[in-house]
């Protein structure tokens, strides 16, 4: 099977490449893409190496799947002429995510809405983390409300941003990527301000949450904050359902979720942090708890690695069970 990664030079492209192998995707031929300045390059992959080649020799391959990393201007351009020569794309970027017409997809949430579609959206890192945690409360008990606060990576910005903040660390003069230093510092300010004063991350995660689950009631508000980590988001989800629940309820739900990992045990200093998560595809939850300030009120924490669950395993995922589902 032709698989291209377009932006594989890039730190979700190489990611893509990296949980190819892991998960043994049946890759006959590889095809990494990229801009015309890295075209010419070389990337490992099962022990060889490929050539990376340019956006239109891409294309001329014809392959089965695209998994794009490269920007919304990006896929906005050229993930309708991979679709064209009969190519699946599943896109990480924000383009096409609240088109009406395209799928946003966690394969463990709403995979239906992939069948027949040859351009399907990857949602935001951080929205596809808390949808393996949200999706079975939101089956069993409803959700009214939620109220996030995220903690994210510099990795979710892109190499230069992890350039600037061990740059910072090192006292280099480094170019930078944020308005204010990073290290030892927290930055509530994840991409840009809109003009409703949220930041686009912010409302990405209202957006894409809804269309994910079906259900735009849902009433969502969410602060994301940017920390001085390499890897790995943190989400602290205050939940409001509709109807009561039980606390260990919740908790086994979770743990028979698949793609979850519950770490709960307060008694032992046991709960979810950026190491347990890294380099792993699955998304970890703790510190569940009942909110007592309102009824039906939950709180808990989710951790997954950006680069992994966040973007590039999803990505994989959603192909494989594609190929599944079309055997």
């Amino acid at each position: 099977m032709k698989v291209a990664v377009v932006g594989a030079t890039g730190l979700v492209g190489t990611q893509m490449m990296k949980v190819l192998e892991e998960m043994s995707f049946p890759v006959s031929e590889l095809i990494p893409v990229a801009s015309a300045k890295s075209a010419g390059k070389q990337v490992t992959f099962q022990g060889k190496q490929w050539t990376v080649v340019g956006m239109e020799d891409g294309i001329a391959a014809r392959p089965d799947f695209a998994l794009f990393s490269a920007g919304g201007s990006t896929s906005k351009a050229w993930a309708p002429k991979f679709v064209e020569v009969g190519t699946i794309v599943i896109d990480n970027s924000s383009a096409w995510r609240m088109d009406p017409n395209v799928p946003l997809v966690v394969p463990e949430v709403n995979l239906d809405a992939a069948k027949g579609s040859k351009l399907i959206a990857n949602p935001n890192c951080s929205t596809i983390q808390m949808m393996l945690a949200l999706a079975p409360i939101h089956r069993k008990y409803g959700i009214k409300r939620l109220v996030i606060s995220t903690y994210q990576s510099v990795t979710g910005t892109g190499k230069a941003a992890v350039d600037q903040l061990f740059g910072e660390r090192e006292g280099k003069d480094v170019e930078a990527v944020y308005p204010q230093k990073i290290d030892l510092n927290v930055l509530p300010h994840c991409d840009i301000f809109l003009d409703n004063d949220y930041t686009k991350e912010e409302m990405k995660m209202v957006h894409e949450t809804r269309k994910i689950l079906g259900d735009d009631d849902i009433r969502i508000t969410a602060t994301a904050v940017r920390v001085p980590v390499i890897g790995g988001h943190s989400e602290s989800i205050n939940i409001e359902t509709e109807q009561p629940f039980e606390i260990e309820d919740i908790k086994q739900m979770l743990a028979d979720s698949e793609g979850v990992i519950l770490k709960d045990n307060p008694a032992e200093l046991s709960y979810p942090t950026l190491l347990d998560a890294a380099d792993r595809n699955e998304v970890f939850v703790g510190r569940i708890r009942r909110d007592d300030s309102i009824d039906n009120g939950l709180n808990l924490w989710c951790v997954a690695d950006n680069l992994r669950k966040g973007a590039a395993t999803n990505a994989v995922q959603i192909a494989q069970a594609l190929i599944k589902e079309n055997a």
